[in-house]
């Protein structure tokens, strides 16, 4: 961040941007070198594929009790205690891969719990970022922590976590420990409290259960429209990107004649359009609005699906891919700005969580969709499903993100009608 920057958003927000950024580096080294760890062991692609499943059923488990946990404790503390927990999982199976004792069971049993924290930790981030900084200032601190992530786990991990692997196996789930480390210690530094505020009917000797906390955070998002919206949207879109996913690397050799380069470089596309986004964005969303930003995200993931299932030049689907990247920035973040500002205080943990999980269950879902679809029809059926599913919810939802909803969104943030304060130095 420059320093005109830096000073808008506060010291506080630079430190929990630098623990995100930290975080993300080390996920993303070990999501590369999971697979390469499991491929020199086995060649069995079901014991392979089997990482995907690991690390998106914390997820569908522990998403939801865990957004209650966040509305329920000091939300910094919190993420303290889970990057600490990490810390020690990643390190043993470091040192066992290091020793030469490491099992694939080992591997995925760490993967799980490091997975299971990651949905704490997320949820327990997004909460804690409106006591950070001035809600005016949403937009912007959302889409640093974005493009911070995207250029540590999508650009700078995947070449430096194949580096570390060739000079020892175990090196790149060392250096993730320290990353989680690091990031314990920047979100220490950061002064306040930040226990959500109850408001005093919800204070009681007996607490809720932890589902009757989930009920709740279920039926307040059920009740706003703008958001309800948003997490069905992003569970079915997360439903057929996941499917597209799933099978591209079939589709770029196939139609698109890519080798494994080309095929990364895909990936290189919609993480720099993604940078870009999240550089841009809040200049962006301010000059066409959130409502235009909603909507032609849409055409563009309609746009994307439609070139993976038509054409046949590697070029153009690049491009589709770095227009995707952008569009995905974005739409990170107005959903969670929009969350951010009308959500109250208290139950933030509890309704991101809940957007999380309807999330997570597309992506899980969406996989196993596409591979069916891809065998019965032909390795271009998810994307013309993908391309139906978008046409669909562009037509469905295109007045629910009015000007007007929107605007008054942006003009009656739920913080402001309140006055509470979140944190207190």
């Amino acid at each position: 961040m420059s320093g005109d920057q830096a000073a808008r958003l506060g010291g506080r927000f630079a430190k929990l941007w630098a623990a995100s950024a930290t975080s993300a580096l080390g996920s993303g080294l070990a999501t590369i070198a999971t697979p390469l760890f499991v491929a020199s062991r086995t060649s069995d692609p079901v014991i392979v594929s089997a990482a995907f499943g690991v690390a998106w059923l914390p997820w569908l488990l522990f998403a939801l009790p865990g957004g209650v946990l966040v509305d329920r404790v000091d939300r910094r503390r919190l993420m303290i205690a889970v990057d600490s927990s990490r810390v020690a999982a990643m390190g043993v199976l470091a040192a066992a891969i290091l020793a030469g004792w490491a099992s694939i069971a080992l591997l995925y049993a760490v993967l799980f719990v490091v997975n299971a924290g990651e949905t704490v930790v997320r949820s327990a981030s997004q909460a804690m970022l409106p006591a950070v900084v001035p809600p005016s200032r949403l937009e912007r601190a959302n889409g640093w922590l974005t493009g911070g992530d995207t250029l540590m786990e999508n650009l700078v991990a995947g070449p430096l976590a194949g580096f570390l692997f060739v000079i020892a196996a175990g090196l790149p789930f060392l250096v993730n420990a320290g990353t989680y480390a690091a990031s314990a210690i920047l979100i220490g530094w950061i002064a306040g409290t930040y226990r959500p505020h109850r408001k005093a009917s919800e204070d009681s000797s007996r607490p809720a259960s932890v589902w009757a906390d989930v009920a709740e955070g279920f039926r307040w998002l059920i009740k706003q429209r703008l958001l309800r919206t948003m997490a069905v949207l992003i569970g079915l879109l997360n439903l057929t990107l996941t499917g597209a996913l799933a099978v591209l690397v079939l589709l770029a050799r196939e139609r698109l004649h890519l080798g494994s380069v080309g095929y990364g470089l895909l990936f290189t596309c919609a993480a720099s359009g993604g940078l870009l986004g999240s550089v841009i964005g809040d200049r962006l969303i301010a000059w066409v609005t959130a409502t235009w930003t909603i909507r032609v995200g849409l055409m563009i993931e309609a746009g994307l699906h439609l070139a993976l299932a038509t054409s046949r030049s590697p070029y153009l689907v690049g491009v589709a891919w770095f227009a995707f990247g952008v569009h995905a920035a974005l739409w990170t973040i107005v959903g969670t700005s929009l969350r951010q500002r009308l959500t109250p205080p208290a139950m933030l943990g509890r309704v991101g969580s809940t957007t999380l999980f309807i999330a997570a269950g597309g992506n899980c879902v969406g996989a196993l969709i596409a591979g069916g679809l891809a065998s019965r029809f032909g390795i271009t059926a998810p994307y013309w499903a993908g391309f139906a599913v978008a046409v669909a919810v562009s037509v469905t939802t295109w007045r629910v993100f009015s000007r007007a909803a929107v605007a008054e969104a942006y003009a009656t943030p739920y913080q402001a009608d309140t006055g509470e304060l979140a944190a207190t130095p």
